[in-house]
């Protein structure tokens, strides 16, 4: 009984939650493991950050294949990397972006897991900091990757400046 309410709430809240409005633009997949039906891969995305211009993320992710992978029902395993550089002058297009901010959102399962970049800004080393987490309703996990974007000049424009040092 406790067993079935607990995966009414969890679908009750993966129906009323928001996702992520950035559509991530897929690079290419590699085919890692062979399978009858549809390959396990390492599948490669890339997005931009919403609120600051001038920076593009590439996320890898591992896919799972094979007839649940195919039907989009498998669950795929928590296993991925992030880089991102600035591309461009940056310019942030909502004013000083909040300190820690989930900015992009990609289903791992079909209900209960997510993948989540998150921007973090570190003021003390003045550089934007990109984390990604795997998280589960119920429970989280410890795997995460991140890269950093330092704020520097571009050309010859002066670094961004996204909050004012104390």
């Amino acid at each position: 009984m406790f067993t079935l309410l607990k995966r009414l709430l969890c679908l009750s809240i993966f129906l009323f939650t928001p996702m992520s409005s950035i559509q991530a633009q897929e690079v290419d997949c590699v085919s890692t493991t062979w399978r009858v039906v549809n390959n396990d891969k390492v599948c490669v995305k890339a997005f931009k950050d919403p609120d600051i211009e001038g920076v593009v993320c590439h996320l890898s992710h591992a896919q799972t294949g094979g007839v649940s992978g195919a039907l989009g029902i498998a669950e795929n395993p928590a296993r991925f990397s992030i880089s991102c550089a600035q591309t461009g002058p940056l310019k942030s297009t909502k004013g000083i972006p909040p300190r820690q901010e989930k900015i992009f959102t990609q289903k791992m399962s079909l209900l209960f897991k997510d993948l989540n970049v998150n921007r973090i800004i570190d003021q003390v080393n003045n550089t934007i900091i990109y984390l990604v987490i795997s998280e589960k309703i119920i429970d989280g996990s410890p795997y995460n990757s991140l890269s950093t974007v330092p704020l520097m000049p571009w050309n010859d424009q002066e670094p961004m400046v996204i909050f004012n040092k104390k």
